[in-house]
């Protein structure tokens, strides 16, 4: 028996009992659509979060002061002294791995400007700071090389301090705000870039020179941190490591020898690729475990297939029997049922297909949850739908070729 013969004796079969084969066809469906709507969910969540480290730049490193253990206390990181600004210009001139560094400190207060005021914090940092947080200058310009040098009462504002001091409208640049009773003249205002995957205001900041905050606002000689930029993200390991050693050289920090074990560093670097990489481990697991649920309807769909197909062997009983009586073969039924097997997985997946990805733009829209589909889900999705026809209707298939003609002719 040829196969197209084989194939309409499995559409007729299909056609005969179409409320038979649409229900077995539904479990697959329901298990497709949930693989695809779960795998969109999870790779576009991951999509998200890597956008938003890459804006908040992807090969950023940040050195902050280190805790001290000291007889009987351990002080708390904020309070030590230990980043001065000799730290930042050994980084800056000696590192071969660094594109951009700045240093940092901050003091938040209420900004005021005539009868508007908001709370917000001010950034004492350098021109470089643009470069390491993917910021920029939409209106006015950014503080210069000089400020800093003259400790310069100025500073770039924005949007949301922007919005929050000025909502009548109109340039802020050139007008002077205060922080405090320090007045400071707006020369810039930053580009909007909203909030980030933590919920966090990226515009709700105002940028100084770092030499003004320290000595007009903290009165203090020392860092608050030190932010870098690696020349790109796949150095960042090898800049963290010239860093390190930069500033245990400077920290007169003794290395460990045989006899000694060494002295802890007075300082922690964390980097963005630290983030990523766990962020991304964290969305990948949740993708797989959504993936996992899924996947168990598309288990259950499976085994409704080789129900429906031992109900459709042991109804055939008699015409099976009839058919290896005029001369068909035992693969000749076997490669029957698997093909209506077979078209049931396919024609499953098909709507499958569709009603995931309806149902994963219906998620986007209606939850404003991040989607992402991607081709290989849709590759994968059909693949194992159809694995799932040939696996589950198998066993029945083959039960039916090895039925003796003779009893299956006899069977009521």
């Amino acid at each position: 028996m040829n196969w197209t013969n084989l194939l309409k004796i499995a559409l007729r079969a299909i056609a005969a009992n179409k409320t038979r084969s649409s229900l077995t066809a539904l479990g697959i469906i329901i298990g497709i659509a949930s693989v695809i709507t779960m795998l969109a969910i999870g790779q576009g969540s991951k999509q998200s979060i890597q956008s938003n480290i890459a804006e908040m730049g992807s090969n950023m490193i940040m050195i902050s002061p280190g805790s001290d253990g000291r007889p009987g206390v351990r002080m708390d990181p904020s309070a030590m002294e230990t980043l001065k600004l000799n730290d930042y210009e050994a980084i800056k001139e000696e590192c071969h791995f660094v594109s951009a560094v700045s240093p940092t400190c901050t003091k938040s207060g209420q900004f005021i400007y005539g009868n508007e005021n908001t709370p917000s914090t001010m950034y004492g940092v350098s021109i470089d700071y643009l470069e390491i947080r993917q910021l920029s200058v939409t209106e006015g310009e950014m503080f210069t090389e000089n400020d800093i040098n003259t400790n310069a009462k100025v500073c770039v504002l924005g949007q949301t301090v922007v919005d929050n001091l000025f909502p009548a409208g109109g340039s802020p640049i050139g007008k002077v705000v205060r922080l405090g009773s320090i007045p400071f003249r707006v020369v810039g205002i930053l580009k909007k870039k909203g909030y980030n995957s933590m919920g966090m205001d990226q515009d709700d900041l105002v940028l100084a020179p770092y030499t003004t905050v320290m000595k007009r606002l903290l009165a203090q000689t020392y860092l608050g941190g030190i932010q870098c930029s690696a020349i790109t993200e796949g150095v960042t390991e090898q800049a963290t490591e010239e860093i390190t050693t930069i500033l245990r050289r400077n920290h007169k920090l003794r290395e460990a020898t045989d006899t000694f074990a060494g002295d802890d560093n007075d300082f922690n670097i964390r980097s963005q690729e630290e983030l990523a990489s766990m962020m991304n481990s964290t969305t990948s697991m949740l993708t797989i475990l959504l993936g996992c649920v899924a996947g168990i309807s598309l288990i259950v769909g499976g085994i409704g297939i080789m129900n429906i197909m031992y109900v459709s062997v042991t109804e055939r009983t008699r015409e099976i029997g009839l058919r290896m009586s005029v001369g068909a073969r035992g693969i000749d039924i076997l490669n029957q049922f698997l093909i209506e097997a077979i078209l049931l997985s396919v024609s499953g997946g098909i709507m499958g297909v569709l009603l995931g990805v309806g149902a994963a733009y219906a998620v986007n829209a209606l939850a404003h949850w991040p989607i992402a589909i991607e081709n290989w889900t849709i590759v994968m999705s059909f693949a194992v739908c159809t694995l799932t026809g040939v696996f589950f209707g198998w066993y029945p298939a083959k039960k039916a070729s090895r039925l003796d003609p003779i009893e299956a002719i006899r069977y009521e």
